[in-house]
């Protein structure tokens, strides 16, 4: 992972234990809330999101991306060193339903992300969840199918994707 992906994932996951990630604090509750119950728009219009898409420099061409982002964020509840979908190989998804994970894409896929994320505890690593769901590319379902069954993708199946 490139170190821009590194600095994106980590002022996410700064992001998210400020503003949604501190369960302690009634605001940070009312505020996950209200994004997990949002639409687009209304997630745009948090002014917490904007603050996000300043900080990692997000413009107009990527307010969708953005507000399922936060949306998507808005599930987490504890931030964990293991990637989602290693957690979710550990017998908690089955293997007919990751399938199916990889290959939605839009408003099904992050439908079954939610329930995923639902049946992973809502415990997961913020910052390369983050990352992945900004790039959501080949390279990252590779990355994804290896840490599902419990392995490290070879670093040359996804550079050959990225090129």
């Amino acid at each position: 992972m490139s170190e821009d992906h590194k600095s994106f994932g980590q002022t996410v996951l700064g992001w998210w234990r400020v503003h949604i990630g501190a369960r302690d604090s009634a605001q940070a509750r009312a505020l996950a809330a209200r994004l997990r119950r949002a639409g687009p728009v209304e997630a745009l219009s948090e002014r917490a999101v904007q603050d996000l898409a300043q900080q990692i420099h997000a413009g107009p061409r990527q307010a969708e991306a953005l507000a399922r982002l936060v949306r998507l964020l808005a599930e987490i509840r504890e931030h964990d060193s293991a990637p989602l979908a290693r957690r979710l190989g550990d017998g908690v998804l089955s293997e007919l339903r990751f399938q199916r994970l990889m290959r939605a894409e839009g408003e099904e896929r992050d439908a079954l992300l939610r329930r995923a994320i639902a049946m992973a505890d809502r415990r997961c690593n913020v910052a390369a969840l983050a990352t992945d769901l900004w790039r959501w590319d080949d390279a990252t379902r590779i990355r994804w199918c290896f840490h599902y069954f419990g392995a490290e993708a070879p670093s040359d199946a996804v550079k050959e994707t990225t090129e």
